[in-house]
């Protein structure tokens, strides 16, 4: 699958997540249900994956980890805030640098409605 096809594929499982729940959880439980949704899927989703940052010569184990990231291509962050702000985006695109992947999506469950919840980033490598 292209990343834009899973990109879709998240939209679906996102909507039927927040249709459910709603606004107003943890983070923690929403990315709970949208792994589980998504593993439904048959799409290979790794959840809490680590993330090390490679300096020069150095691997260094730093503490990174990936919300969901779908087939090593897709990275997923989850928040749950009243607004996402530029050092949400800016984390995206941290993790899209470090893993080599060209899209992320930052999605907000904390919302009315989910479209309005959920920001694609590209990594133009």
């Amino acid at each position: 699958m292209t990343e834009n096809e899973i990109s879709k594929v998240v939209f679906d499982c996102a909507l039927k997540v927040h249709k459910s729940l709603g606004p107003g959880l943890l983070e923690s439980a929403y990315e709970e249900c949208l792994f589980y949704e998504l593993k439904k899927t048959n799409l290979i989703v790794e959840k809490q994956k680590p993330l090390p940052l490679i300096y020069e010569d150095v691997k260094l184990e730093i503490g990174y980890r990936v919300d969901l990231i779908i087939e090593n291509k897709v990275i997923i962050e989850i928040k749950s805030v009243d607004t996402l702000n530029d050092i949400h985006l800016a984390q995206v695109l941290t993790y899209l640098k470090l893993s080599d992947c060209r899209l992320g999506m930052l999605i907000n469950f904390n919302v009315t409605l989910i479209k309005n919840g959920i920001r694609r980033v590209v990594n133009n490598l």
